[in-house]
């Protein structure tokens, strides 16, 4: 039995945890906070519970498999998933609405068919059917598979079908998602579908490789879910299936060092004396700047020839709010409200005049969940949007992305008991990244840009786990990496990952 240290109690750090205590090992993980759950945290008040982190899951198989793999309750027996339909309104910069139905292609093309006109939905459909073939030739390497030593070949192959596009003589494909939009969907408000997609990932649908369009199929082919109670219900899932398992949590744990013994991993050193926790392996749930901290020396985790860290440019703003009322009977669960400025939000975001969009695209949570709320007359609302990491916006930035929160919500400001904000921040404090910043998914082409670091590093014995390392952001990525850690040491460097 090994004895192994892990660095935060994350959502990937966890699963780790309880796949390597189910094969034997003792697992301690130290966490720098007095709670679990990375960035899937909960805020209460006066009877109203929000999350404060993802408020939906896409590929829950993830983690049906990590319930699989370390006891007899499945996921389902733990926490409660209900696939959300639909799966989101749009709201368009021309006043233009559609809901489109979860998981149903015939439903999202008769939808889009009716609200656009005729045509768009299998405009739409034909686009999807691309990002199949995208889907299917990266989900191995790029969610399965430890990341290939030869990455280079996933960074510079475009695993998105070539559509050729006739201008001026010349033959040209999509090599961006802002070029599918233009070329491909040739429709302002389905290129603004696409390309929200991106932006709710924090990526620059100017920039992004066309291989993103693997994000809305995601959505498309294995639904929207949401979990009762919250998203943070999942988060205690897991921790409770961690403790079932005899993993030990030290909370208001601060590790200020990861021990190097005979040019291994040794352990880890934690703040408030000379205390070091020895371990055989130390798997690091950190943001990239923290692991290098952690590090003697100055030859950080990563070798050369390796991909390098990301370190992340967009962050993410959610109002929490509490209102007076009950929640409309058929309210859609998610509002998607679209920005009727797409180059300025994109430069504010991503460019030069970093802040908050004029009008920004904002995602409207409602959930049907008398939990969350004190009682049937009130609501408890989520409004999120993408902003650039740095210090979290003030109060005016804040009112402009409530005033298009009304686009979704008609009289929303008379509803407000109270509101609290929680940005990059707030994000940083929970999380350790700088400036709150939010990874993102692995992509396949666009040089290696979106490509995240190996789960392995240059010191044997230390691992890397969660957002910041493959195969990247998002719920279900961080998941998956908790599989591939446990993977890699359970069988050693030959685990090429699930069959």
């Amino acid at each position: 039995m090994a004895r192994i240290a892990v660095i935060g109690a994350g959502m990937g750090a966890m699963a780790a945890a309880a796949r390597l205590a189910v094969a034997g090992h003792g697992v301690v993980v130290y966490e720098r906070t007095e709670t679990y759950g990375g960035s899937v945290r909960r805020l209460t008040r006066d009877g109203f519970s929000f999350d404060t982190g993802p408020g939906l899951l896409t590929l829950p198989a993830v983690y049906r498999d990590l319930f699989i793999k370390t006891g007899k309750e499945p996921l389902e027996d733990c926490a409660e998933l209900v696939q959300v339909d639909p799966s989101a309104r749009h709201v368009f910069a021309d006043g233009t609405q559609v809901s489109l139905p979860n998981a149903s292609r015939a439903g999202v093309v008769s939808a889009l068919d009716s609200a656009l006109g005729a045509g768009m939905g299998e405009r739409w459909g034909d686009f999807l059917v691309r990002a199949r073939e995208a889907w299917d030739r990266t989900r191995r390497p790029l969610l399965e598979e430890p990341l290939w030593p030869d990455w280079r070949v996933l960074a510079e192959r475009e695993p998105y079908p070539a559509v050729p596009h006739k201008k001026l003589l010349r033959t040209r494909r999509a090599g961006t998602l802002a070029e599918i939009g233009a070329w491909e969907l040739r429709e302002a408000r389905l290129a603004a579908l696409l390309e929200s997609h991106a932006l709710a990932y924090g990526l620059d649908p100017r920039t992004a490789p066309a291989s993103a369009a693997v994000l809305p199929y995601m959505e498309h082919a294995f639904g929207t879910w949401y979990v009762r109670g919250g998203v943070r219900e999942l988060a205690r899932a897991v921790y409770e299936r961690c403790l079932a398992r005899k993993v030990e949590f030290v909370f208001g744990a601060e590790v200020t060092g990861i021990v190097e013994k005979d040019g291994r991993a040794a352990g880890v050193e934690l703040a408030g004396g000379a205390r070091v926790a020895e371990a055989d392996h130390v798997v690091a749930g950190v943001a990239p700047g923290v692991l290098d901290r952690l590090l003697p020396g100055a030859a950080g985790a990563r070798t050369d020839g390796e991909v390098p860290p990301q370190r992340g440019t967009a962050s993410r703003l959610t109002v929490l709010l509490a209102l007076r009322g009950g929640r409309p009977e058929g309210a859609a669960h998610r509002t998607v409200v679209h920005t009727t400025d797409r180059e300025d939000e994109l430069d504010r975001v991503f460019g030069s005049s970093a802040g908050v969009p004029v009008s920004p695209t904002v995602t409207v949570t409602r959930p049907d969940d008398p939990s969350l709320v004190p009682d049937a007359g009130h609501e408890a609302v989520t409004v999120t949007v993408t902003v650039p990491a740095g210090p979290t916006p003030s109060e005016p930035d804040v009112s402009r992305v409530l005033a298009a929160a009304e686009r979704a919500i008609p009289g929303l400001g008379e509803r407000v008991l109270w509101h609290e904000v929680r940005g990059p921040g707030e994000i940083a404090e929970d999380t350790g990244a700088g400036g709150g910043a939010v990874p993102v998914p692995s992509l396949a082409a666009g040089g290696g840009t979106l490509l995240q670091p190996s789960n392995s590093t240059r010191v044997p014995g230390l691992f890397t786990v969660g957002g910041w390392s493959h195969p990247g952001g998002g719920l279900a990525h961080a998941g998956m990496s908790g599989a591939l850690v446990a993977g890699l040491i359970v069988e050693g460097p030959e685990f090429r990952g699930s069959q």
